[in-house]
Order: structure tokens, then C-alpha cells, then sequence
């Protein structure tokens, strides 16, 4: 088996407080940069977990990322020729 492209996505995160923001960004091999945000808010109530508040906002935003992808390749597969 041969690998065919590599993508590498980056991933940033913020805390402000009981919130956090993720910024995804990929690069893909036809030169096209797709970038989402994710954010998660902590329950004033809860204990302060950093880990958890960058995993939700992290899935989040790469789900974005998905969402786009997929939009990306259906439009390229309705386009003629």
C-alpha cells in the first residue's frame, strides 16, 4: 500500500474563563485551506478541567472541519468534466 497525500490539521486553544475555543485549520494537497472553531463553556458548578473543555471544543471544531470536507467533495463530484 502506497500513501497517496498526507494532511496535517492544526489546532490551537484558548481559555478565557469557563471557556474555551478551538481553532482547526487543514491544508490540503490541491493548495485549499479549510478552517473551523469549536468552543466549549464549563458549568459555573463544575471543577475547573482543561483537558475536558479542549477535548469538547476540539471535537467540535474538527467536526466543522468534516462538515466542510464533505461539502467540499460533493460540489467537486457534481462539477462537470
Amino acid at each position: 500500500m502506497r500513501t497517496l497525500v498526507g494532511w496535517h490539521v492544526e489546532m490551537e486553544f484558548e481559555e478565557d474563563g469557563d471557556r474555551t475555543r478551538a481553532a482547526a485549520m487543514v491544508r490540503l494537497a490541491d493548495g485549499t485551506e479549510l478552517r473551523a472553531h469549536g468552543y466549549s463553556t464549563r458549568h459555573h458548578a463544575d471543577r475547573p478541567q482543561l483537558r475536558v473543555g479542549e477535548e469538547v471544543a476540539g471535537a467540535r471544531a474538527l467536526n466543522d472541519l468534516a462538515m466542510q470536507l464533505l461539502t467540499k467533495a460533493h460540489q467537486e463530484v457534481r462539477q462537470p468534466g
